[in-house]
């Protein structure tokens, strides 16, 4: 089996696609590549069982066949290469591989490309299509609020829902919860499922800079995503997503408009002096002037800003972790932002005042911390 390629664009896929790899994985197979050529395309896939991708890329090649190529070393030789004409000739008995350059040749040796664990097929699937772009910005604007407690693996993944007049969106922690919504991506029937957060990581990479359509299939176990050249597929998380409008307060009757970059930097500059167990910060609001002060006692650090806004209600004083707070108002685009509230022991809701995006609706909840008077 033999084929010729270029090392730029090959080391261009197989980086794409090497963020599936896991090299604590017990299966030894798995910190390989397969390939896999078939009428002058290369199929190239990389898995952990739990997630596969597949990219292909068109070859000089008139061969059939399959072969497990180590991952690191090719990656590894690939880089220190300029861009040039690479030929690939496998030895499908031995499972060798030679690569060979105008200047030189290099050996290493593979394994039978049939111990490759096999795509899993989704049986009875659903599918519809959304734009690259919205799929990507759902990923970006919800993934960071997903929880990693091991021991509730239901919120360690982003809930989606499709129906036939929106998709949704959300991802919570317990500390923190994202709610995104779009109108213009719709399913041809009610469907929900539970994505893992590293799939998600990976085809948001993927998508980077992409302007096209993904195909979605999904059924009880597995999810796929396809676009251009690109297959990615994923087993779902098993379980119920908890209920998570329950924990959305209605009755928010104190209200703050403020500038989204002045908050979110004056919160980067006071937090440095914060706790750094709790990275706590104390909002004090009053008229039109919000105060925020960190403390950490442990090391008598303290500090304070003040910044005008936009207030209706009562005087009020409210601790948030910061970073969650920094997380969150990174991942908004409007100028401005609202924070309602109600009291010091119920939650914050964080939404932009203006919408880029009329057919987008984002609502972000922070849980407060406990304030020591």
């Amino acid at each position: 089996m033999n084929f010729v390629i270029s090392t730029t664009a090959l080391l261009k896929q197989l980086k794409a696609i090497s963020g599936v790899l896991n090299s604590t994985s017990s299966l030894p197979i798995l910190e390989n590549f397969l390939f896999e050529i078939k009428k002058g395309e290369l199929s190239i896939h990389a898995s952990d069982t739990e997630t596969t991708i597949i990219t292909k890329i068109a070859v000089e090649s008139n061969d059939s066949g399959s072969i497990a190529i180590p991952a690191k070393p090719l990656i590894e030789t690939l880089s220190n290469f300029p861009e040039q004409p690479v030929s690939f000739s496998i030895d499908k008995a031995r499972h060798g591989i030679k690569l060979a350059t105008d200047n030189g040749e290099f050996k290493l040796t593979g394994f039978n490309g049939d111990e490759f664990p096999r795509t899993p097929v989704l049986d009875g699937a659903t599918t519809m299509t959304i734009k690259t772009d919205v799929l990507s910005n759902a990923i970006t604007k919800t993934i960071f609020a997903a929880g990693n407690d091991d021991l509730r693996p239901v919120m360690s993944g982003v809930f989606c829902q499709f129906s036939e007049t929106e998709s949704l969106f959300v991802a919570t922690d317990a500390h923190k919860l994202v709610r995104y919504r779009r109108s213009d991506a719709k399913g041809d029937s009610a469907a929900s499922f539970i994505l893992p957060k590293k799939p998600l990581t990976l085809l948001k990479n993927l998508l980077s800079g992409v302007d096209d359509v993904v195909k979605v299939e999904y059924n009880k176990k597995n999810a796929s995503f396809s676009f251009l050249n690109t297959f990615i597929v994923c087993r779902l998380i098993d379980g119920k997503y908890p209920n998570y409008e329950a924990v959305i307060p209605k009755q928010n009757p104190n209200k703050l408009t403020i500038d989204r970059s002045a908050l979110l930097g004056a919160l980067k500059r006071v937090s440095i002096y914060s706790n750094k167990a709790t990275h706590q910060v104390r909002f004090k609001i009053a008229g039109s002037a919000l105060d925020i002060f960190a403390e950490d006692l442990d090391y008598s650090n303290e500090a304070h800003e003040r910044l005008n806004c936009v207030y209706a209600g009562e005087d009020l004083e409210i601790g948030f972790n910061s970073r969650f707070m920094v997380e969150m108002l990174s991942n908004i685009e409007s100028d401005e932002i609202n924070l309602e509230m109600s009291t010091p022991n119920r939650a914050g809701i964080i939404t932009p005042t203006a919408k880029t995006n009329p057919q987008e609706d984002t609502l972000m909840l922070v849980m407060p911390v406990m304030l020591n008077n």
